[in-house]
Parts: C-alpha cells; sequence; structure tokens
C-alpha cells in the first residue's frame, strides 16, 4: 500500500530564505504545482490525499473541485501556512468541509511541528499525519516516535516513511536528490518491511524552482524541480504498479485500521 499525501498551502517557503513573494504568486505556484500534480495521477489512475490550508481553499475553490472531480481526500493542513493558533484546528475542518461538502478527518500540521493531540480529538480528527520520525538538524527530532501507524489520546498517528533501522527519510527532499535505484530500493525495503508507504511532497517541488533573485533556494531544493520531478513521481509510480503495489487515500487507509481495532 502506497499514501501519496500533496500539502497544499501558500507558498511561502521563500521566506524562510529572506525572500518575500505577493500573495497571488504565492497561490498561482501551488496552483501550477498542483494541476501538475492532478494530472500525473489522472494519467496513473492513482488516488491521493491532499492536505489544503483553509486559506488557499478559500482563494482557490475551482482547484479543490477539481480535486474532489478526480476522487481524492481533502484533508486539513491548518487555516493558514505561516500562523497556527489551536483554534485553527476545528476552524479549518469546518472551512474546508463548508467548501467540500464532504467530511474531513485527516490532519497534517505545517512543516511537520509539533501539535497537541488532544487539541487534534476535539477538534474531530480521525487521524493525524504530522510526525517524521528521524532527525534532522535543526528541524526533526523524533527517534523517540514509532516508524508506523500507532495511537496517541485516541488520534490515530500516521508518521511519515523512513528506512527500517538506520531510519532515513522517504520524504520529498530525498525524491530530489537520491539516484532512483537507491529511492526504489529504501522504499521497496521499507514496504516491505511496513506492509506500506506513507509519502508527502508539495505543489511547488513541480515548478521551476531553480531562481535565485526570487526564492534564493540551496541546491538541494532546486534539484530536480519543475519538469523533471514530474518525470520523477511518474517514474515511481509506474514502478510501484509493476512491483504490484496498491495506491490509496489516507482516510481509507486510515478507516481501514480504525474498524479492524475495534
Amino acid at each position: 500500500m502506497i499514501l501519496l499525501s500533496f500539502d497544499i498551502e501558500e507558498f511561502d517557503m521563500p521566506f524562510e530564505y529572506g525572500k518575500s513573494l505577493p500573495f497571488e504568486e504565492q497561490l498561482a505556484v501551488s496552483t501550477e504545482g498542483t494541476n501538475k500534480i492532478l494530472d500525473i495521477l489522472q494519467q496513473a489512475g492513482v488516488k491521493a490525499t491532499f492536505y489544503c490550508t483553509a486559506n488557499y481553499a478559500m482563494h482557490k475553490q475551482d482547484v479543490i473541485q477539481r480535486i474532489l472531480a478526480d476522487g481524492h481526500e481533502v484533508a486539513s493542513h491548518g487555516f493558514y501556512h505561516t500562523e497556527f493558533k489551536p483554534e485553527h484546528l476545528l476552524q479549518s475542518r469546518l472551512k474546508l468541509e463548508e467548501i467540500t461538502g464532504k467530511p474531513v478527518k485527516g490532519y497534517r500540521m505545517a512543516r511537520m511541528m509539533p501539535v497537541d493531540e488532544t487539541e487534534i480529538a476535539k477538534a474531530g480528527y480521525w487521524y493525524n499525519s504530522s510526525i517524521n520520525p528521524t532527525w534532522l538538524p535543526g528541524r526533526y527530532n523524533n527517534f523517540d516516535k514509532p516508524r508506523t501507524w500507532f495511537w496517541n489520546k485516541g488520534v490515530l498517528q500516521l508518521p511519515s516513511s523512513v528506512s527500517p533501522r538506520i531510519r532515513f527519510p522517504l520524504f520529498w527532499l530525498s525524491f530530489h536528490n537520491l539516484p532512483m535505484s537507491l529511492l526504489k530500493y529504501f522504499s521497496a525495503a521499507t514496504h516491505k518491511k511496513d506492509g506500506y508507504l506513507n509519502l508527502y511532497f508539495h505543489p511547488w517541488e513541480f515548478t521551476d524552482l531553480d531562481k535565485p533573485q526570487l526564492y534564493n533556494f540551496p541546491g538541494y531544493v532546486t534539484k530536480n524541480t519543475g519538469d523533471a520531478f514530474v518525470k520523477r513521481l511518474t517514474e515511481f509510480i509506474n514502478w510501484a504498479k509493476a512491483k504490484g503495489y496498491v495506491f490509496s487515500r489516507t482516510d481509507d487507509f486510515a478507516e481501514d485500521i480504525i474498524v479492524h481495532s475495534r
């Protein structure tokens, strides 16, 4: 089982590198990438989960409707990507449900930062996918967290996939920088051990990020972005399908665990 997920947000990452970007441009970059993702998934016949900020969804309801029309799940990525308050947990769920007309069952915190599971449960979410269970300098220190799904305060936790033993993260940066042969090796080993992969990406990765004057991103961020990343994800999906792996929306995967845990 492979869970593909995409964090649909205002493209605020340049702020982390001392650059600013007008809000309309933030939306435009994310929208360009999201449409490319939807084209890839449609061609492959694969369903996925889109964690959307309410702020993006309010301004780009046509994109949200395309996500739904293509059969994908809409989950919450908070209200704003640059600001968080505990009340945003419920507010974002309600706003997304208003826009989509469907229940919103899952949550992912912006930048995979820690979030209070009691507040997640109070806000009515079934599952939370906000943990990268590895160690990255200045970002994550989660060696004490389980690698695979677990329960915390009544909320199903779905950590991002990392390899067995050394916990090499199979996240978006790995997909840009590893040779495809090594990426497939780690993915196959992790799938064999865990029975599933939980992988996450962002729409802006599918646009050209090699614009130093605009974004000031380091090379490990800009490598294999734009059309090169469209080709990489397409290749990965085709490889996984050839291996016999099944793709699933995250809510369907979570619901199966919840049903069998009762």
